[in-house]
């Protein structure tokens, strides 16, 4: 089968021919039918990432497809059941072998695209928001990179969980993008950001995809008690807290790694998809993939990441 591979440690990302994998006990075979391309995989490539699987391994941190074969001591799931994934790796093949429990069944009514696109991107913001922000509704929301593959999920969710929400973003076209996720305010990059959320009254929630400059005006703009959640860093700096404001505005900085609760908590990772699977069947989702593209792609696709040309999500289809 055809997938974008790592062969040893180190070594470069490229698309290889290597053998179909049978499932053993507790797994399954999935034919992959599509895979949502993260930030993460671009770190896993440059070998910064914080959870690097060992060498060979193939990348694709979450996909959809169809069970074509069960391991041993698999009772949840069946050959031709439609599913999502949230697999860590193997998502960029035409087959992979994933743990069962790692797999969740998805209805007729969602599209494999929007399976693959929901998994990381909207498990984050939920669960981000929801569990460790604990956003209520009447709060305000201040999103950075608003566009991108998080950050247009935490828009969509906040405002589906009553949060007034701030979109900040770089173009015009990726603010058009994020008011029709539902956000009430929109902040140019070019603007001065502290300034502009501050004459909105202020942000309880920060959720910050950016890092750099935006975290640190982000943080200023807080109001008292406010939350701040760096979710990443995509203008490349890791930002550092000055802890003498957190004291002084009562502030608190939450840490967040959904890959992290797949380990300790994954009852609660299983639990935010169900949810998010309830509300796209009931159309209060609209995962928004600005880009599928065949497996031969790939690298155009993480491209599009790296240079932060796209909207939402990048699917890959390995058809």
């Amino acid at each position: 089968m055809l997938a974008y591979h790592i062969a040893t440690k180190g070594g470069v990302a490229e698309l290889a021919e290597i053998p179909v994998p049978d499932p053993g006990t507790g797994q399954i075979q999935v034919r992959v039918m599509a895979c949502g391309l993260n930030f993460a995989d671009l770190l896993t490539q440059k070998g910064t990432y914080q959870d690097i699987p060992d060498a060979p391994f193939t990348l694709g941190m979450e996909l959809s497809g169809i069970v074509t074969k069960t391991g041993e001591s698999v009772d949840n799931l069946s050959v031709g059941d439609r599913v999502a994934v949230f697999s860590g790796q193997g998502g960029l093949a035409e087959f992979g072998v994933f743990d069962a429990a790692r797999a969740i069944a998805i209805p007729d009514s969602m599209s494999f695209d929007h399976a693959a696109a929901l998994q990381i991107a909207y498990g984050t913001s939920h669960m981000a928001l929801a569990h460790r922000a604990r956003l209520q509704a009447g709060e305000t929301l201040l999103v950075t990179g608003a566009a991108g593959g998080v950050g247009l999920t935490a828009v969509e969710i906040g405002k589906l969980m009553g949060a007034t929400v701030i979109a900040h973003a770089r173009g015009a076209d990726k603010l058009d993008v994020a008011r029709a996720a539902g956000a009430d305010h929109l902040v140019e990059d070019s603007e001065d950001l502290r300034a502009r959320v501050l004459e909105l009254g202020g942000a309880d929630v920060v959720y910050d995809a950016v890092g750099g400059a935006a975290f640190k005006a982000a943080f200023r703009a807080c109001r008292p008690e406010g939350r701040l959640l760096p979710i990443g860093f995509a203008s490349g700096e890791v930002p550092q807290i000055p802890a003498n404001h957190l004291l002084v505005k009562n502030l608190s900085v939450l840490g967040f790694y959904i890959g992290g609760y797949m380990k300790f908590r994954p009852d609660l990772v299983r639990d935010s998809f169900r949810q998010l699977i309830d509300w796209h069947s009931a159309g209060r989702l609209h995962p928004h993939v600005s880009h599928s593209l065949p497996l031969s792609r790939v690298a155009e696709g993480m491209e599009l990441l790296r240079s932060r040309k796209s909207t939402g999500k990048v699917v890959i289809r390995p058809d």
